[in-house]
């Protein structure tokens, strides 16, 4: 998964969707300028792809959503226990609400999956911070079923994220290489029971890996670790849903080597698909580094959206209407 330059593609971006590798486009805030140009990007992006590509963006909500005018201003996952006034059964309404609308305008768009929601806890990490439901596990994970089971509903698939945890290292794997000196004991005990437990729910369909070294279980990030990968994820949790790398060009991901390397072992690792953002020539290094004639990865097709209506189409629908009556009473 790559992503292309700005509000239209050029020439290099459609060569690169052509190549036989390219499984999927992530979209970010420079791709967008208004809803008509992004309905038009999209059909650009099928139309030039080669093979039935993955749609997908950061659309979490709060500081980390792409597209904002037009577009339904989803809080901050962080925020949303605090202004229910902490009564847990009007933040499941919201969360629930919230996960839905997200999902359902993304979705009119022709994108098939916001990579979220976001499952690491809010503990020392200040690039995961608000991005998280809680500050503990239990809560977090019902706020979570809730926006899940929204998304679910609009149809379409939960991408969790950043397993088996991220928010206990203080350092951003953007910039940095964060390392987490806790037991596994420790570990599974707060952090990967969150996934474990959604996963047990039936409500993750993908998980995405964090760009964080765990030393008293393996050397290597958890994203290019076998052990993290195989023998937790999907053997002990038994997981049967997509992996899906971080970004290879963070920082956390640098010292594996140059991008072809990481590429090569975020894949023997045990990811089924890789994003390679914000660096053209590093997305072409990886294609021009992998065998051509790679197998199909037969899970990725289950993340498709279904079809569905326009955005004119949603905003007509009740739900939408109801939807949109919940989020300006949540920010009354």
């Amino acid at each position: 998964m790559l992503d292309v330059a700005g509000c239209e593609l050029t020439p290099d971006d459609k060569e690169l969707l052509d190549h036989p590798l390219v499984g999927g486009v992530i979209l970010f805030s420079r791709n967008y300028h208004d809803q008509k140009q992004l309905a038009e990007l999209i059909g650009q992006i099928r139309l030039s792809a080669r093979n039935n590509i993955l749609i997908g963006v950061d659309h979490e909500g709060g500081r980390v959503q792409r597209f904002r005018q037009g577009f339904s201003a989803i809080p901050a996952m962080g925020d949303i226990f605090n202004r229910s006034a902490e009564v847990m059964t009007r933040a499941e309404q919201y969360c629930d609400t919230f996960g839905w609308l997200m999902a359902a305008e993304c979705l009119a768009f022709d994108i098939d999956l916001s990579f979220a929601p976001v499952l690491d806890l809010n503990g020392v990490s200040d690039v995961i911070g608000d991005r998280s439901f809680h500050t503990q596990p239990e809560p977090l994970i019902n706020l979570a079923s809730h926006f899940i089971t929204g998304m679910h509903r609009a149809g379409m698939k939960a991408t969790g994220k950043h397993f088996p945890g991220h928010g206990n290292v203080k350092e951003d794997s953007h910039i940095a290489m964060p390392i987490d000196g806790r037991s596994l004991e420790q570990i599974a005990e707060l952090d990967m029971y969150i996934f474990t437990q959604l996963h047990a729910k039936g409500l993750l369909d993908g998980i995405m890996p964090a760009h964080v070294v765990y030393p008293e279980v393996d050397d290597m990030p958890a994203g290019f670790s076998k052990v993290w990968l195989q023998t937790y994820l999907r053997k002990q949790m038994g997981f049967d849903g997509v992996i899906f790398s971080d970004d290879l060009s963070m920082q956390g991901a640098a010292f594996i080597g140059d991008f072809a390397a990481r590429a090569k072992a975020a894949l023997h690792a045990g990811c089924d698909m890789i994003l390679v953002c914000n660096n053209p020539d590093a997305a072409a290094q990886v294609i021009d580094n992998l065998p051509s004639n790679m197998p199909t990865n037969t899970r990725l097709a289950k993340l498709a959206k279904a079809p569905c209506g326009d955005f004119n189409a949603l905003k007509k629908t009740k739900e939408y209407t109801l939807a949109q009556r919940s989020l300006a009473e949540y920010y009354h």
